[in-house]
């Protein structure tokens, strides 16, 4: 049985004895029999906690050099320089650089991502965010606040103004070490500037005309001043996100926005029709100035014409007088006797019969020619 002692009698597996009763459990004496340290069958009693404790001890003097009361000192220890490594240990983060300072006092070297040793607790470190942030400033006017964000424009009008800056520090050891709470400096300093670029300008700028130009005024007079200090932030942008009338004057200043709509509105239609009478008279200008160059071209060419004409008649007549004389006589004549009635008169024998030519002539199909003369006589 597996309960047997290997020695022999009916002892249990701890290698207890008894005077081989039936009765024994398997911790080498009988369910009734009371626990005790002596009597003669030492071999049925239970395993002390004290021996356990004691066999647990030599086994961790065999494993830790010194015994006991020395091993505690070295666990002690490993704990100690653990600890230690876990403080002295630190990592930066891509977005992040770092300041190592040495008895409080910042040393010249930035820490750069990755990671780092100092030591600790002479020396420690501070980790400050370099990439680009955000700060809201102003907000909508509350009831324990009514004043958040109102601002007086250049006009005697007042707006509520809502805008940002964006910013990045730019020198870890100057945003640190320059300034108490560099992110409540910037602020008053942002809003200050807002205020005084703002107190210049009339609040039509501000709603929609130039807020490109007044961010930029703002950023360059916060930057100038985060400068003076030293803060070690580079501004990047101011934009503003909301400007309104205050609630009280809400619905009088749309009113007045919807006029100066229509306002707009009418100017722009009046430049319309202007643009197109102007358009129409100045292309009737230009159809008279055509019109009347044209005219002038033709006149002088037909006075050019006219005294080339003469000219060259004047050539022929130097040449032969009586001939051309009595050839201009002639073409005048009947020029001017074309569409007359004639009567020929001889002068001995009065007047002349002729043939009623013109009568013909005026006949369809027997039109004269061109320069044919319709005079006739015998």
């Amino acid at each position: 049985m597996p309960w047997s002692n290997q020695n022999g009698g009916g002892g249990g597996p701890w290698g207890g004895g008894g005077g081989g009763g039936n009765n024994q459990g398997p911790w080498g004496q009988g369910p009734n029999r009371p626990r005790g340290n002596g009597g003669g069958g030492g071999g049925n009693q239970p395993p002390d906690l004290e021996d356990l404790i004691r066999r647990g001890q030599d086994r961790l003097k065999n494993v830790v050099p010194g015994g006991f009361n020395g091993g505690a000192f070295v666990i002690i220890g490993i704990v100690l320089v653990a600890f230690w490594l876990m403080q002295a240990v630190y990592t930066v983060q891509p977005d992040e650089r770092g300041v190592e300072l040495r008895f409080g006092k910042p040393l010249e070297e930035v820490a750069m991502p990755g990671l780092h040793f100092h030591l600790w607790p002479v020396e420690s470190v501070e980790i400050v965010k370099v990439t680009e942030q955000q700060q809201n400033i102003g907000s909508r006017p509350t009831s324990n606040n009514p004043g958040a964000g109102l601002m007086l424009s250049g006009d005697q009008n007042i707006v509520s103004v809502q805008f940002s800056v964006l910013y990045t520090v730019s020198d870890p050891q100057s945003y640190l070490f320059n300034l108490e709470d560099p992110t409540q400096t910037l602020q008053q300093v942002a809003e200050s500037a807002m205020r005084e670029v703002v107190g210049r300008r009339p609040a039509q700028d501000v709603f929609r005309d130039n807020r490109e130009e007044i961010s930029t005024q703002v950023r360059d007079i916060i930057q100038g001043t985060m400068d003076t200090y030293g803060a070690g932030i580079a501004i990047n942008a101011v934009p503003i996100e909301d400007a309104a009338p205050p609630r009280e004057v809400a619905e009088a200043f749309e009113e007045v926005q919807r006029a100066q709509q229509d306002e707009d509105r009418f100017v722009e239609e009046a430049n319309q029709y202007a643009n197109q009478r102007l358009g129409q008279a100045r292309g009737q200008a230009a159809q008279i100035r055509e019109e009347a160059a044209a005219y002038k071209d033709q006149v002088v060419k037909e006075a050019e014409g006219e005294a080339q004409r003469f000219i060259s008649i004047y050539d022929e007549y130097v040449k032969a007088p009586d001939v051309t004389r009595q050839r201009i006589y002639l073409e005048t004549m009947e020029n001017v006797l074309r569409n007359s009635n004639k009567v020929i008169i001889d002068e001995k024998q009065g007047v002349v019969p002729y043939l009623p030519l013109n009568e013909i002539t005026r006949q369809p199909g027997n039109q004269p020619a061109a320069g044919q003369s319709t005079t006739g006589g015998n």
